[in-house]
């Protein structure tokens, strides 16, 4: 028990192991909340820079930038309707109501309270059910990862105001845009149109950019002469009484965040959109409407991400397998370094496992305190004139664009997904559900296409498949639920049992 305490405060003790993890969250908050400037991206390049370190100061600095990276998307989201990563595409549904309403502050303070609570409750359960979590993860099959796929598609109909239609063509629009690019199985050419600049697909972020900076730019051009609102910054620290309130909210979110982020290869997008689901359906009779500002629509995205942080070491420790893109590039770090995570880690190197528990549990500790200040700094943004603000949105996103993969034909594209945005939202369309489809789209093809390898393209094999097995089954009657539940006669019962509470 000493050893491990040992091994646990490693990083706590040594004072350049302390400074990495800080200046690594620091780093990662700024990171992600710039549009473009991915964790993914920041750590791949991090690796390149650290191979010849020592692996507890690598792993140190790597940890502080994926923890406070994946925070990090919810200021701009808060802040600029703009989320600075997938995971805060959900954030921005009812924080950004909040900034218009000038509790941009307050929102900021709840969310890093909560964002610190969901992750440590993720890193608590990477130390005490790891080996059980890793057990369930293992059992997906392709046919799962289809079908949470596809849940995640259809949950844009409730995140997309009364209209079920409208939010299922936007997944839709989003899902065609993702399988644009050669076909990873065949190599053959989709929706490219001869375009070689089409031949490798389109980013997903260049699109989230398009939607999100540029055609919000595009309408708040109709109100430029508005005067900003001030934003109320004195309170940044959230009272206990509104701690005490959410917390049970928090607390399932995590629950959530955390065994979602234990499947391979789902992450902290799919945990924050699950999460914002279940606290809009759970919650009885919120004080401001979903979608205008509801402080339980900001918390559930929120702490579900930040919790997938550590369900995503999860199965990376003790299988081998990546729990979202950042663990995968992690695990090459690893490699790099002469270990092999998978089930002899934990028992051929229990001081790493150890260190990475007490690692995170840090970065989640600065978190909070970075997370708290620079807030007034940060809240100015919103405060400037929309004449200075949209113009440099406009070419922060086109920077962004660009500088993804150094081409310029992506912020031609992005310009264009921009326009689109703009009209879309003229007629009432969200365009949050475009960018998950682009993002789980490619995830559904890959796995219907194994799931039906694996039934020997026998359709009846396939139906029967997803009833036949205990995890499938579950995850298909959720589906049918879920379509159940948009019929507009289900709908307006629901509404009026809700009015008799």
């Amino acid at each position: 028990m000493i050893e491990t305490l040992g091994f646990f405060a490693t990083s706590w003790l040594d004072p350049g192991l302390l400074f990495l993890t800080a200046f690594g969250t620091l780093a990662g908050i700024y990171v992600g909340a710039i549009p473009g400037l991915s964790v993914t991206m920041a750590t791949s390049i991090l690796i390149s820079f650290t191979f010849k370190w020592d692996v507890n100061e690598a792993l140190a600095l790597i940890a502080g930038v994926y923890v406070g990276g994946v925070y990090g998307g919810a200021r701009t989201a808060i802040l600029l309707n703009i989320p600075g990563a997938p995971s805060a595409i959900a954030t921005a549904i009812d924080g950004y109501p909040l900034a218009k309403k000038g509790l941009a502050g307050e929102a900021i303070g709840l969310s890093t309270v909560m964002s610190v609570m969901g992750g440590l409750i993720g890193v608590l359960a990477l130390a005490l059910a790891a080996p059980v979590i890793a057990d369930f993860a293992i059992q997906f099959t392709s046919r799962d990862y289809m079908l949470l796929g596809i849940i995640g598609i259809l949950l844009v109909g409730t995140l997309s105001g009364e209209s079920f239609a409208k939010g299922a063509f936007a997944g839709a629009l989003g899902v065609m845009i993702g399988m644009i690019g050669l076909d990873p199985m065949t190599a053959e050419a989709r929706f490219t149109y001869g375009s070689i600049n089409l031949m490798g697909g389109i980013p997903f972020v260049v699109a989230m950019i398009g939607f999100f900076g540029m055609a919000e730019a595009f309408v708040q051009l109709e109100h430029v002469a508005k005067a900003p609102i001030k934003q109320k910054i004195s309170r940044i620290v959230p009272s206990w009484s509104d701690v005490r309130k959410y917390l049970g909210q928090g607390l399932k979110s995590s629950g959530l965040g955390t065994v979602i982020g234990a499947l391979p290869g789902t992450g902290g997008d799919i945990a924050a959109l699950l999460a914002y689901d279940q606290a809009k359906r759970s919650t009885k009779k919120p004080e401001v409407p979903f979608g205008q500002g509801a402080k339980e629509g900001l918390i559930a995205p929120e702490t579900a991400n930040n919790a997938a942080v550590g369900g995503a070491f999860v199965p990376m420790l003790t299988l081998g397998i990546p729990g979202d893109a950042v663990t995968a590039i992690i695990i090459g770090a690893l490699f790099i370094h002469g270990l092999k995570p998978g089930p002899l880690l934990l028992t051929d190197t229990p001081h790493l496992f150890w260190f990475i528990v007490g690692n995170l549990t840090l970065a989640n500790l600065f978190l909070l305190v970075f997370g708290l200040t620079g807030v007034r700094i940060f809240t100015k943004v919103v405060e400037c004139p929309r004449a200075i603000l949209l113009p440099l949105i406009v070419v922060l996103s086109a920077v962004g664009a660009y500088a993804i993969q150094n081409n310029p034909i992506h912020i031609t594209w992005a310009l264009g997904f921009g326009v689109i945005g703009y009209f879309l939202k003229k007629y009432g369309f969200q365009v949050g559900p475009i960018i998950l489809g682009v993002i789980l789209g490619p995830m559904i093809d890959a796995n219907y296409r194994r799931a039906m390898i694996g039934a020997r393209q026998d359709i009846g094999q396939f139906l029967y498949d997803l009833i036949s097995h205990p995890i499938s089954c579950v995850l298909t009657v959720a589906l049918l639920f879920m379509l159940a539940s948009q019929v507009p006669f289900v709908k307006r019962r629901a509404r009026r049992r809700r009015e008799r509470l």
